[in-house]
């Protein structure tokens, strides 16, 4: 089988640098790079992409090798219906290492069409480096990278307002692009640069924050004969994501007008402030996937799709997203259902083999950011507690004692917070192994045992599960926390 290029895939269209993208790993190729070769299809946007590799051990060599082309797979379940698609993308016009030519990746500054900046170099991206200085190249940090691009394109164009750029991250920090730009202007004053490019960045540069969300496996080793089988050409950089999308991007009526997001059928929404969006995903889907986790593995199941196929398991989620943290968030309720909806479709997914204990890790500080808050809010707005979290609550701590029915539970976390739960699991009583844990401020920054009867229905919820096990303890739960 011939390799993948541009002459034997035929794809030989040369497009101008309209974007540096920061980053050549999977998610990056299988999310932004999939939306600009739709824009480019679809919409004319007419966007090459010249992609940096921001460590020195990368695939832009291969990527180069391929001249910038690979295939990306999508698959998954919408409105129960299994969907799978397969693309091959075009956009990437050449990749660098600034490694080995750090002056080629300096010279994208000169680019007269370049006008946008996207990256993702993982949440530890966006970092200061002060060991960094404007001459030592290459720049160790990403930011300080980019400081320096943005510098030599300032000085290139003699300031001129109209070469600023858009700059969009995607790595997954809340206030992702206000965080780089901070880093940048501390770059600026540790490289005593010109007070008139700080002017420039602050009033020629665009930053926007983001959302973003997208399941992506990345190369489908396991099954790569399988993949390879279904093209004409060999292709050593196949990708494969869920069918699902979500970019939410704080911008204005500028921004839509410099790239035309609503040309394209995809879930991308530009938005004066993105953190209700944030917080729908937090409080849904990863809710959800916290509060199933140590419920579900006690219940027996193994897998996300496993415990939403469940009669049981299935409708206790269900009922914990619709009637207990939904009913917490502030976005319309149409909204935030549909939201709901996609995100069981993607718990559904047949392509996607996510196991429960691969998502247990710390999850005494996940229940804390991402469930507890709807417990809380739910409780105060209704006065009452919402049973569901409360019984998936007292199953996180009946889970990190490390074992049930004599098998060991895949329980992964700092060894100071485990043996701090298993060290309170030697009392005998539930009301004190309750009262220990829900007052511990250490784990959840509060002292849950102000909160009305939650202490008094935790431990409720320990002796059933103890004697009756997870379904008919949560019935026995229900039956007797109503009362």
């Amino acid at each position: 089988m011939e390799k993948l290029t541009r002459e034997n895939a035929k794809l030989t269209e040369a497009l101008p640098i309209k974007v540096v993208q920061f980053g050549e790993g999977n998610f990056l190729r299988a999310f932004v790079d999939y939306v600009i070769d739709k824009l480019n299809k679809e919409a004319n946007f007419n966007a090459g992409v010249a992609v940096i590799q921001p460590l020195a051990g990368g695939l832009v060599e291969m990527l180069n090798d391929q001249d910038g082309l690979y295939n990306l797979f999508m698959k998954g379940v919408k409105q129960g219906e299994e969907i799978q698609q397969q693309r091959t993308i075009s956009c990437i016009q050449k990749g660098i290492n600034p490694y080995k030519d750090y002056e080629e990746y300096l010279k994208l500054a000169e680019e007269e069409s370049l006008e946008f900046i996207i990256s993702n170099t993982t949440e530890a991206g966006i970092a200061y480096d002060d060991s960094d200085t404007l001459e030592g190249t290459p720049h160790k940090s990403f930011p300080a990278k980019l400081t320096a691009l943005l510098y030599r394109r300032f000085k290139h164009f003699n300031a001129d307002a109209s070469k600023g750029l858009t700059i969009i991250p995607c790595e997954l920090i809340n206030y992702n692009a206000d965080t780089l730009k901070k880093i940048i202007l501390q770059y600026a004053q540790l490289w005593q640069l010109e007070d008139e490019f700080i002017s420039w960045i602050d009033n020629s540069n665009s930053f926007h924050n983001t959302l973003v969300d997208r399941i992506v496996p990345g190369y489908p080793k396991d099954d790569i004969e399988s993949y390879q089988s279904q093209l004409e050409f060999e292709d050593k950089l196949i990708v494969s994501a869920e069918v699902f999308l979500l970019w939410v991007i704080e911008g204005d009526e500028k921004l839509k007008a410099k790239i035309p997001f609503d040309k394209v059928d995809e879930n991308i929404v530009v938005v004066k402030d993105m953190q209700p969006y944030r917080t729908r995903k937090v409080r849904i889907l990863n809710g959800a996937h916290t509060t199933m986790v140590p419920f579900s593995i006690l219940y027996g199941n193994e897998t996300v799709k496993e415990t939403v196929d469940d009669s049981f398991t299935g409708a206790f989620v269900k009922e914990a997203i619709f009637k207990e943290i939904i009913p917490t968030l502030s976005l319309s309720e149409e909204e935030l259902k549909t939201f709901a909806e996609e995100v069981l479709d993607r718990f559904r997914n047949p392509f996607i083999k996510h196991q429960l204990a691969s998502i247990a890790l710390n999850s005494i500080s996940k229940f804390k950011v991402r469930v507890l808050p709807s417990l809380l809010v739910f409780q105060t707005n209704c006065n009452r507690l919402p049973l569901h979290l409360v019984f998936a609550f007292a199953c996180l701590i009946r889970f990190y004692r490390g074992d049930w029915n004599n098998q060991i539970l895949p329980v992964n976390d700092d060894e100071s917070v485990i043996n701090e739960i298993k060290r309170i699991w030697e009392n005998h009583s539930y009301q004190e192994i309750s009262y220990a844990i829900l007052s511990n401020e250490k784990f959840w920054d509060v002292d849950l045992t102000t909160v009305p009867e939650l202490q008094d229905k935790v431990a409720l919820a320990l002796e059933l599960i103890e004697s009756k096990g997870i379904e008919e303890g949560y019935k026995n739960f229900t039956e007797k926390a109503k009362v």
